[in-house]
C-alpha cells in the first residue's frame, strides 16, 4: 500500500475533478464532432446547386473551345478565349470556397477578412438562389478585419444564408451587410431576408436544441433543429452577441456581432433575452 499524504476528502476531491475535466474534455469532443455533421450536411444539400453549376461551367468551356477553333478572325478567338478563362476562373472560386470550408478545422482565432469569409460562402450558394429567384443584395460599408475561427464563422453564415433561402419559397431578396460599429467595438453582419418571418411565440425558441420552425421542403428536407443551436455556440464562443427580429409575412433579419479585438480573460455572456426580438449577448 502506498500512501501519498492526502487526506480521504482530498484524494475524493482529486477524483471528482478528474471526472468532471474527463466529462467536460468528452462533451467538448461531441460538440466538435456536431458541428462538422453539420456542416457536411450543409455542403450536402448545396451538392446539386453546386454540380449543375460546374456542369454549365464545363458546357461554356466547351462550346467556346469549338467556336475559338473554327474562328475566322483573331478577335473571335479572342472573345472565345475570354469566355472560356471567365468560367474557368468562376469554377475556380467554387472549388477554393468549398475547400476552404471543408479543410478549415482550426479552433485558433486568426486576424480574418469578414468579407472574404462572406465571399466564399455566397460562392457557393450563389446558384441556389437564383434557382429559386432570390435577389442578393450586398452592402459592405467597411471591410473589417476580426480574430475568428474561420471556418466556424464560415458555417454560421452559411447556416444563416440557407435558412433565409428556405423562408423564400417563392423567391424574394436576401440582404448581406457588413458594417463596424465604434461605440462597441464590434463588426455587424447582418443577414436579412423578405420571407415568411417567425411569430412572435416561436422567435424565443429558436435557438433550443431540435426545435424547428421549417417544413420539409419539395426534396423532402426539413430543418434539424441543431442550425442555428450551432449557431448560438459559435457566437457564445466568440465572446459575440446575436439579434433576431421578425415579422410575420415581412421577414427576418438576423445580426451577427463580433469583436474586433481577443476578448479580455474572464469574460462571460451576459444572459440571454426572452422578448421578441430575440437576442443572445
Amino acid at each position: 500500500m502506498v500512501w501519498d499524504g492526502r487526506s480521504g476528502e482530498e484524494a475524493n476531491a482529486q477524483m471528482i475533478q478528474s471526472a468532471e475535466n474527463g466529462t467536460a474534455s468528452q462533451l467538448e469532443q461531441l460538440r466538435q464532432q456536431v458541428l462538422r455533421l453539420q456542416k457536411l450536411s450543409q455542403i450536402g444539400l448545396l451538392t446539386s446547386s453546386i454540380t449543375h453549376e460546374f456542369n454549365n461551367l464545363l458546357t461554356t468551356i466547351i462550346n467556346f473551345a469549338k467556336l475559338g477553333l473554327q474562328a475566322d478572325s483573331e478577335q473571335e478567338r479572342q472573345d472565345a478565349l475570354q469566355r472560356i478563362l471567365k468560367a474557368g476562373q468562376r469554377g475556380s472560386v467554387i472549388c477554393n470556397s468549398l475547400l476552404g470550408l471543408i479543410r478549415r478545422g482550426s479552433v485558433k482565432r486568426e486576424m480574418t477578412d469578414i468579407v472574404a469569409l462572406i465571399e466564399d460562402v455566397l460562392a457557393l450558394v450563389e446558384r441556389d438562389l437564383q434557382k429559386h429567384q432570390i435577389r442578393l443584395e450586398k452592402d459592405y460599408q467597411s471591410r473589417p478585419i476580426a480574430p475568428v475561427v474561420a471556418g466556424q464563422i464560415q458555417q454560421l453564415l452559411l447556416n444563416l444564408v440557407t435558412n433565409a433561402r428556405q423562408a423564400m419559397p417563392h423567391g424574394g431578396r436576401l440582404r448581406i451587410q457588413v458594417r463596424e460599429n465604434a461605440a462597441t467595438d464590434m463588426v455587424e453582419i447582418v443577414v436579412q431576408d423578405t420571407g415568411v418571418g417567425i411569430p412572435a411565440d416561436r422567435l424565443r425558441l429558436i435557438f433550443e436544441p431540435f426545435y424547428s420552425t421549417k417544413r420539409p421542403d419539395e426534396q423532402g428536407h426539413g430543418g434539424t433543429g441543431l442550425g442555428l443551436t450551432i449557431c448560438r455556440q459559435i457566437i457564445e464562443a466568440h465572446q459575440g452577441r446575436m439579434r433576431v427580429e421578425s415579422q410575420v409575412g415581412r421577414g427576418t433579419t438576423f445580426t451577427v456581432k463580433l469583436p474586433r479585438q481577443l476578448p479580455r480573460m474572464g469574460y462571460e455572456p451576459e444572459a440571454q433575452d426572452t422578448s421578441a426580438n430575440k437576442s443572445l449577448h
